[in-house]
């Protein structure tokens, strides 16, 4: 795990070299709101011509044309097809709030593993990791998810400091 005060396309490099030869090749960017993990995503896709994808905008489009009832049972599959459409061997995720969403009924984690088999995956993660576990929303929400990060290739975001100066 990487402990950063705003993560750089740099870490993310050298995550992705970490994950070569592993089963699923997944990092997460993991941070709350407003920790730069959009802005390091949309710097290592310009620099090195990775795409970056919008998970919530690419999959909410692709539900449209399913029913609600077969949504649950459609998402993996769409999801990979949207992953897969893109070029390369290396896809950036963000916004990936949408596979959270109860109805959908899905485990968010082990569609980015799944992901991550066939080509190396980095997810922004709206979350935290906090002693041994990766974590999303409260545990009071309904979205919420708690994860042990053992074996997880992880970049923390910290929260930017307020009011600090040269």
């Amino acid at each position: 795990m990487t402990d950063a005060s705003g993560a750089t396309a740099e870490q993310i490099l050298g995550a992705i070299d970490a994950v070569a030869g592993l089963y699923h090749r997944l990092v997460l960017l993991v941070g709350a709101p407003a920790t730069g993990k959009t802005t390091a995503l949309r710097q290592l896709a310009e620099l090195r011509g990775v795409p970056l994808l919008n998970v919530n905008l690419g999959l909410s489009q692709a539900l449209l044309e399913v029913s609600r009832s077969q949504r649950s049972l459609a998402v993996p599959r769409l999801l990979k097809e949207i992953v897969e459409a893109r070029p390369g061997d290396t896809v950036l995720l963000d916004n990936i709030e949408i596979l959270f969403a109860p109805d959908l009924q899905l485990d968010p984690l082990r569609a980015l593993q799944q992901l991550s088999r066939n080509r190396t995956v980095v997810a922004s993660w709206n979350g935290r990791a906090e002693s041994g576990r990766l974590l999303y929303a409260e545990p009071s929400h309904s979205e919420y998810r708690d994860y042990p990060a053992e074996g997880l290739i992880l970049i923390v975001a910290a929260r930017p400091r307020v009011g600090t100066g040269p």
